[in-house]
């Protein structure tokens, strides 16, 4: 799967759970995300996924998750969490990810597969 930041395309392997596969369903998806806490982007998906949240303990650059079961989330920082999240993949190389995110809201796309 692809994630393309202006212009620039980051490659994702998907989990292997039922929400990524209904996320990758989704797809096409354009949406416009928010900054939190200067290491995420975050938005609400169209409709809820399935769940299977646990604590992953320690967030890494490049995870893409969903926090709930409408939110989600792209990392672009390492760091230790203790909140909840459902895996839906991981960026394969987020080398220049944080610079493509950048610091305020951005559009991000998710091409169909």
């Amino acid at each position: 799967m692809q994630m393309t930041v202006n212009d620039r395309r980051f490659s994702i392997s998907l989990a292997d759970t039922a929400a990524a596969k209904e996320f990758a369903e989704m797809l096409p998806l354009s949406i416009e995300m928010g900054d939190l806490n200067r290491n995420e982007k975050h938005a609400e998906l169209p409709r809820a996924l399935p769940t299977n949240a646990s604590r992953p303990g320690t967030i890494r650059e490049g995870d893409v998750m969903l926090y709930g079961s409408k939110t989600l989330v792209v990392f672009y920082k390492t760091f230790d969490s203790t909140y909840s999240y459902t895996r839906l993949g991981q960026v394969d190389d987020a080398k220049g990810l944080a610079q493509a995110l950048g610091s305020g809201d951005v559009l991000i796309e998710f091409p169909k597969p």
